[in-house]
């Protein structure tokens, strides 16, 4: 009895594993392939968006060319002569008010308006030409800081917009679901939702770079702002030395 059983042990072992096998490939041929997954490009899911994405895109282009062009201005603005002070303070012990004021205009700088500024009201009482050179560091501040506006709308007005987006395109979203009727499934709104978020991600895209830009330019503002108040007070001392 055991010789039969051990005989007929690996043909019942063969045979299980084949079944299986058939199994195997029977379920294999009956499942549904998945279809594969559609990548989407950048253009795809820009014209996704709507129309919502026209205005991000041109707050965008603005915002580039008011970085840049700024980024510009500041760093010309930044530059310094570093024996601009000590000419002027040659000048002015000399008594060249003249050469002084030629220098100034020679050097195109805000320091050198402000100086030249300085230069112009010399004996005048020291009040107003500190408040001359003030008056006129002010509206170079502003000239350089010309433009940030721009970039301070799109950091705070892009993700707006792309939230506005959003919320047009999950009420179209839902109104398509509903008008389907029985016909309606998951397809139909997960296709809506994701074409909705777009413009959310576009927003804040353009929203966050916006708002780097903006602070980046505003500080290198700050450090102009510096040099200016600095040369003011050389310039102020310069004035106050007793002569020899």
């Amino acid at each position: 009895m055991t010789s039969i059983l051990a005989l007929a042990t690996p043909q019942i072992m063969a045979t299980a594993a084949d079944t299986i096998v058939a199994v195997t490939d029977s379920v294999a041929a009956t499942a549904p392939v998945a279809a594969p997954v559609k990548e989407l490009s950048v253009w795809e899911l820009c014209v996704q968006g709507g129309f919502v994405m026209i205005p991000l895109l041109i707050l965008s282009i603005i915002s580039i060319y008011v970085f840049v062009e700024r980024a510009l201005v500041i760093r010309r603005a930044a530059r310094e002569d570093s024996t601009f002070m000590q000419r002027i303070k040659d000048y002015i012990h000399d008594g060249d008010v003249t050469a002084a004021v030629r220098l100034c205009r020679n050097t195109d700088s805000p320091y050198a308006r402000l100086i030249a500024k300085g230069v112009s009201r010399i004996g005048r009482p020291m009040n107003d030409v500190l408040v001359a050179i003030e008056n006129t560091g002010n509206i170079e501040v502003a000239a350089l800081g010309k433009g940030l506006p721009w970039l301070a709308t799109t950091a705070a007005g892009a993700p707006m917009l792309g939230f506005l987006g959003t919320v047009m395109g999950m009420v179209e979203a839902f109104y398509n679901l509903a008008s389907a009727g029985n016909s309606a499934n998951i397809d139909v709104l997960a296709g809506g939702i994701y074409e909705a978020l777009v413009t959310t991600v576009a927003g804040l895209i353009v929203g966050i770079i916006a708002l780097f830009a903006y602070n980046y330019l505003v500080a290198r503002i700050n450090g102009v702002m510096s040099s200016l108040e600095s040369k003011t007070m050389e310039f102020m001392d310069l004035l106050n030395e007793p002569v020899k």
